[in-house]
């Protein structure tokens, strides 16, 4: 269970550093045009740093979820058959 939750953890993070360097471009851009400093630029960095550790803990209940579900669901149905040649 917290294997699969460690690796959903590591996924999400690194898509919460694009989103983090996403939502940093697209404010900074917007601080540019409204010719401002401050809360614009400062959001979009801060959000390189916050948006992976939401994104990784997020990544890591959602996984820890997921685990318990699918074992929950393959004690019921028998689990999932691999026919390996």
């Amino acid at each position: 269970m917290l294997s699969l939750a460690k690796i959903m953890a590591v996924i999400y993070a690194g898509v919460g550093v694009l989103a983090g360097i996403l939502v940093a471009l697209v404010s900074s851009m917007g601080s540019a045009i409204q010719q401002e400093s401050g809360f614009g630029m400062g959001f979009g960095f801060g959000a390189i740093i916050l948006f992976p550790i939401l994104y990784g803990v997020l990544g890591f209940i959602g996984g820890i979820i997921s685990a318990w579900l699918y074992n929950l669901a393959a004690g019921f149905m028998g689990g999932v058959e691999l026919d390996l040649q």
